[in-house]
């Protein structure tokens, strides 16, 4: 069963995409993550589906022109597109340049994650990704890492330097990503990940709003590890108290706790 997850944050998550649904069963996921000694397993059924739920994929599935665009974005794609080159890069220029745009990122993002050192940085890239390159002048500011499977792409990173913002650069990137896996591959659609459980997703809410992408309703499944599921269930009273703490551990601890909230939000929806 390990060959089908991977472990991510102290848990298991599938390793193939959203739409192909996890075959094995809670019992035999219950035992992998007793053995494997992680927090939980979490994994999502029914993607797509046409009710309105608490957890979501953003994708968007609809091959476009720029024409499709508002005007508003039609002229800040441009001005992206005019202010840098884009294209698909080997991964040898993300190991080399890649770790200082990833820093200078993350420390602008409202986020918990702790900063990954160099040697972290240059092992998450193994494996098979397809790697865009965000160039102004000669200089590389900015990178998407993709995974390309079974008919999706799955935009899985994405580090802009921040200095460079206000020139568009996510506007060219995603107009040209988009057409391309889209338009030229003609895969069944492409995606930013899952409902953020940590922070607002500001990234998520521009695509929807500017790039017309969509959120993909499913049910979040979860199996916890025995040893952690009455601290779960003492500490979900007070679940709105973690979530206001402004500190790293108690953030933590939040993110599980907002996912408990939505399994058993489901039984109602």
């Amino acid at each position: 069963m390990r060959v089908n997850w991977r472990k991510y944050n102290g848990a298991f998550i599938p390793l193939h995409p959203p739409h192909i649904e996890v075959k094995e069963s809670s019992i035999k996921i219950q035992q992998i993550v007793q053995e494997s000694n992680v927090f939980f397993a979490r994994w999502i059924s029914h993607f797509d589906c046409k009710k309105q739920l608490s957890f979501w994929y953003v994708i968007h599935d609809t091959p476009m022109g720029m024409n499709d665009y508002s005007t508003n974005t039609r002229n800040q794609i441009r001005k992206g597109l005019k202010n840098f080159k884009i294209k698909i890069i080997d991964k040898s220029i993300i190991e080399q340049e890649g770790y200082d745009i990833y820093t200078s990122a993350l420390q602008q993002q409202n986020t918990f994650w702790k900063l990954k050192g160099k040697e972290a940085f240059i092992k998450d890239l193994e494996g098979e990704w397809e790697f865009w390159g965000i160039y102004f002048e000669a200089s590389l500011i900015g990178y998407s890492q993709n995974k390309v499977t079974n008919g999706c792409c799955d935009y899985s990173t994405i580090k802009i330097d921040p200095r460079y913002k206000k020139r568009y650069p996510s506007y060219a990137l995603f107009y040209l990503m988009n057409k391309f896996y889209l338009n030229q591959k003609k895969l069944n659609y492409v995606s930013d990940g899952a409902r953020s459980l940590a922070h607002q997703s500001n990234v998520q809410d521009f695509l929807i709003r500017k790039f017309k992408f969509r959120k993909a309703f499913c049910y979040l499944h979860v199996v916890y590890n025995p040893k952690i599921t009455g601290l779960i269930n003492m500490l979900f009273p007070f679940r709105n108290i973690f979530y206001r703490i402004n500190i790293r551990f108690f953030q933590k601890i939040g993110v599980v706790l907002k996912q408990e909230e939505i399994i058993r939000k489901q039984i109602n929806e």
